[in-house]
């Protein structure tokens, strides 16, 4: 609590390692577990080419957000950015578009714990999966981030062991990474779609900006280790699993590391593999709603959400009431919808997102080409996705922008973003020279002339304000000789 009312500042308390841990448990999430198959499908014996695509697309947008988070070391992500950079109406879509897109893939995550945990109530399983992570997030950041801790050494140590138990079985074969028939270009795009789902979650760090230390030394820092990190890790499964099953039998595989770990004869390490699935959506789920909850923070500071969604508990500084919002948004998709209906608009509604990051790193001047290629390819593998999820996440933004256009006609000049230039902070109600932004009221003057914005030459010689208008007009006292 500040005097004037509930804080909507958040602490720095999250260093390098932290920082890096939180984009691994988002991105190492049910991704791995579940997108090899569908991509797959897509892009037969492509699909290291559209891993490797992907992964190309996943640093620049990664260099573009750790430039632009430096820049803005704020809660919002793109939105802030955006709206810094392109203007308002481009930081609401930024915004529009991850809050619509990662609220999918958070109910994504949660019926994928359930259908690997309970699978008869795979439902009633997601939404207690929600609640207990809403709890974890509203006890504070710093919780949130050890638990992701272990949750990603978990998570690694089960995909090394699959990994080193199809790679070392001798059912593996090099031949099946270029087996069966050949995909067109768009497929392989497509497939590289599809895996770009699972590389997503370094955007959690860039949204988290303002929760972290040295963000100029932390940020760029967590977003590339985070990134090649996971990289390396989707490539060592993908190559071994492709290797065991083939591209065939991996794109009819709703759980190919499953198949691939039963196929080599190491049953005895199907339980681990399933109890890794859970942990790694369970860490997933975790990660995306600390992101997407600071987004709603940044888009409530600015007026177009509930005010109230700004609100930072004072004890342990998280967004409470913007948690439990989206939480039960998550809740209610968790038991209305199915798995495979939340990952396509939610595909295309990310790739948006990360095409207006990029457009806001190409105003910054320098390194021009790295979000040219980025922006480029979110716009390209967007389009390559199936058409229902294209036409679904192109209605899901124009409604977005309709509510904007609503709001803003509606309501004059509509809202007034905050400035996101400098490191916001705490204001210290008192200082007498103007640091807390508002003098005193035993020291304001009454006159024109403020003695709290003059030159320090002059404070040092004013004791207190004049009761009575100076002889000298209203302007700046002498300066007595010393």
């Amino acid at each position: 609590m500040t005097p004037s009312g509930p804080s909507s500042e958040l602490p720095r308390s999250l260093g390098v390692f932290d920082a890096v841990l939180v984009g691994l448990g988002a991105m190492l999430g049910a991704g791995i577990f579940a997108a090899l198959g569908p991509a797959a499908a897509a892009g037969g014996s492509g699909l290291l080419a559209g891993l490797a695509v992907a992964g190309l697309i996943a640093y620049c947008n990664a260099v573009s957000s750790a430039r632009l988070a430096v820049r803005y070391p704020v809660s919002g992500g793109a939105y802030v950015h955006g709206r810094e950079r392109l203007g308002p109406f481009c930081g609401y879509l930024a915004g529009w578009a991850f809050i619509v897109g990662k609220t999918a893939s958070c109910a994504a995550m949660a019926l994928t714990v359930g259908f690997h945990l309970w699978p008869a109530h795979a439902h009633l399983v997601a939404v207690s999966a929600v609640v207990v992570v809403t709890v974890v997030n509203c006890a504070g950041v710093q919780k949130s981030a050890r638990m992701t801790r272990w949750i990603v050494v978990l998570v690694v140590a089960v995909l090394a062991s699959v990994v080193a138990a199809t790679m070392h079985s001798g059912h593996w074969d090099v031949e099946r990474l270029s087996s069966g028939a050949p995909h067109s270009v768009a497929g392989a795009l497509q497939s590289a779609g599809l895996l770009f789902f699972a590389f997503a979650g370094y955007a959690r760090i860039a949204t988290l900006a303002e929760e972290v230390r040295d963000p100029a030394h932390v940020i760029p820092r967590a977003i590339r280790l985070a990134l090649a990190i996971a990289l390396a890790v989707y490539l060592a499964v993908a190559v071994a699993v492709l290797g065991v099953l083939g591209p065939g039998p991996l794109a009819a595989s709703s759980a190919p590391l499953l198949e691939a770990v039963r196929a080599v004869g190491a049953d005895q390490l199907a339980p681990v593999v399933a109890g890794g699935a859970v942990l790694a959506a369970t860490g997933a789920l975790l990660a995306l709603l600390l992101g997407v909850s600071r987004t709603v923070l940044a888009m409530a500071r600015d007026g177009h959400l509930p005010r109230i969604l700004a609100v930072v508990h004072p004890r342990f500084a998280v967004p409470q009431y913007a948690e439990i919002a989206i939480g039960a948004v998550v809740a209610i998709l968790a038991v209305s919808t199915d798995l495979r209906g939340v990952i396509g608009f939610s595909s295309f509604a990310v790739l948006a997102y990360y095409a207006i990051a990029n457009a806001s790193a190409l105003t910054l001047g320098r390194a021009r080409l790295i979000p040219i290629i980025g922006g480029i390819g979110c716009v390209t593998i967007a389009f390559t996705l199936p058409t229902a999820s294209v036409l679904a996440g192109s209605v899901l933004l124009a409604v977005g922008a309709v509510l904007y256009l609503v709001r803003v006609t509606g309501g004059g000049s509509g809202p007034r973003p905050r400035p996101a230039g400098r490191e916001p902070s705490v204001r210290r109600v008192g200082d007498p020279f103007g640091r807390s932004g508002r003098t005193p009221r035993s020291l304001r003057s009454p006159h024109r002339w403020n003695h709290a914005r003059a030159p320090t030459h002059w404070r040092r010689r004013v004791r207190a304000p004049r009761r009575s208008v100076p002889s000298h007009g209203g302007g700046p006292p002498p300066v007595r000789g010393r």
